[in-house]
């Protein structure tokens, strides 16, 4: 830390995202990232045409993208906002809604307390049950926005929309934000129910079931008000915040319906696959509506399963150094049909190796 580092910040923990190794070629099962490649209509939409035009600005509204968007979703455009990666779309909400403070499970995406911090925002960490389940009466009558990951985060468990509307009803003076990162692999959305509550803003990303990462782009869906606050931050802030090429490769991600639910269908199968091949092997896990697992063996730490896979060529993650309630659990990303079979294999191999 420098000395003309500003004393406001200077506590701030940063997130710590899911390792990069470069030393050698890794399964790389640890950052919740599609196998698949991006859609072959993105492919087709990035040609060389449009990578000459990379020396004018981008469209500052992204219009193509929130339109494609919106015709999806059934929604008026102003009722969508674009922002690079979900990331920063939850931090213009954070920023433009959490005046009063941020209610969110205790165990769920890292970066919320993260950008409660960062913004100088009161957080209210709610705890999960002993079965790390989020119990919505825990949200009622909350303090300042509530935001919840939905299926969560690190657990994959998930609220049906009627669970999550009795929050929604039972906090009508604040914002309820709930973040979608993961509803393709086995949820239903609530994006219908933000047609009923004002206060209610729902975000995805383009990183997961639409395969696209690389390419930083999120959205919310909302009442226009809400989506007014969050361009007036953008416009304060980054007008340009989404890149010529990223608009484009999500239009084309959000118009390819067919190769979308092909890819999340066959994640989905690979999850119930690989989780019951994991429970012939002794371990438990939750019941996960996201692209990971979170699993646990009786007999082998999390922390030593996660450096033996590494050793092996594997990467998984492994979250405990922050979360002790679930040290003795790995997170798995769920990747191609291959690497999962890889991965059964090593641990098979670990378990047989340690007599387990």
């Amino acid at each position: 830390m420098s000395r003309f580092f500003s004393p406001d910040l200077a506590g701030l923990v940063p997130y710590t995202p899911g390792e990069q190794p470069r030393d050698k070629q890794y399964i790389k099962l640890n950052t919740n990232e599609s196998p698949f490649p991006p859609s072959p209509g993105v492919i087709a939409a990035l040609h060389r045409g449009e990578t000459e035009k990379l020396n004018l600005y981008s469209s500052p509204t992204a219009a193509d993208l929130t339109e494609a968007i919106a015709r999806r979703y059934a929604v008026p455009p102003d009722h969508v906002f674009a922002g690079n990666g979900s990331d920063e779309v939850l931090a213009f909400a954070f920023h433009a809604f959490g005046s009063a403070g941020v209610s969110a499970p205790d165990l769920s995406y890292g970066f919320y307390p993260v950008f409660a911090a960062f913004f100088g925002l009161p957080f209210y960490p709610v705890p999960v049950d002993e079965c790390l389940r989020i119990d919505p009466d825990q949200f009622v009558r909350a303090k300042g926005m509530v935001v919840l990951a939905n299926p969560n985060a690190q657990t994959g468990l998930y609220l049906t929309p009627a669970k999550i509307e009795t929050i929604v009803r039972a906090n009508p003076d604040r914002v309820v934000l709930v973040d979608e990162a993961y509803i393709d692999f086995g949820g239903e959305s609530v994006v219908p129910l933000t047609k009923r509550y004002d206060h209610l803003l729902v975000v995805q990303t383009f990183s997961k079931s639409r395969n696209l990462a690389g390419a930083r782009i999120g959205f919310a869906i909302g009442h226009p008000a809400l989506i007014a606050d969050l361009n007036t931050l953008k416009f304060s802030f980054n007008p340009y915040n989404l890149n010529r090429l990223s608009i484009l490769a999500g239009k084309a991600a959000m118009e390819d319906e067919a190769y979308f639910r092909r890819c999340t269908e066959a994640v989905i199968r690979t999850r119930e696959d690989t989780t019951a091949q994991l429970a012939r092997l002794g371990f438990t896990c939750t019941d996960s509506r996201a692209n990971f697992i979170l699993a646990q063996h009786p007999r082998i730490h999390g922390k030593a399963l996660y450096q033996k896979l590494k050793e092996r060529g594997v990467l998984v993650r492994y979250l405990g150094e922050t979360e002790t309630r679930i040290d003795r659990h790995v997170r798995i990303t769920v990747g191609a049909r291959e690497q999962m079979d890889i991965l059964l294999a090593q641990i098979a191999e670990i378990l047989q190796e340690a007599d387990l």
